[in-house]
C-alpha cells in the first residue's frame, strides 16, 4: 500500500545516502540504501499469503 508517509521516509534515506557518497562514505551510503526500518520489516511478515497446501480442501472418506 502506498502512502504520502512511506515516500517521505524512503527520500530521506535517499538524501542521506547521497550526502554520505558525496563526502567520499560509499560504505556507509550503502549500508543506509540497503539498510530498512524496522516496522516495515514486521509489516511484511504479517501479511502473508496462505500456501498451497493451506488452501486444499480436506479428503473425507
Amino acid at each position: 500500500m502506498f502512502s504520502f508517509k512511506n515516500l517521505i521516509n524512503t527520500v530521506d534515506r535517499w538524501m542521506a545516502a547521497i550526502t554520505f557518497a558525496q563526502a567520499g562514505e560509499s560504505e556507509t551510503a550503502l549500508d543506509i540504501l540497503h539498510d530498512k526500518p524496522e516496522r516495515e520489516k514486521q509489516q511484511r511478515t504479517e501479511i502473508r499469503t496462505p500456501s498451497r497446501e493451506e488452501q486444499r480442501p480436506d479428503l473425507r472418506v
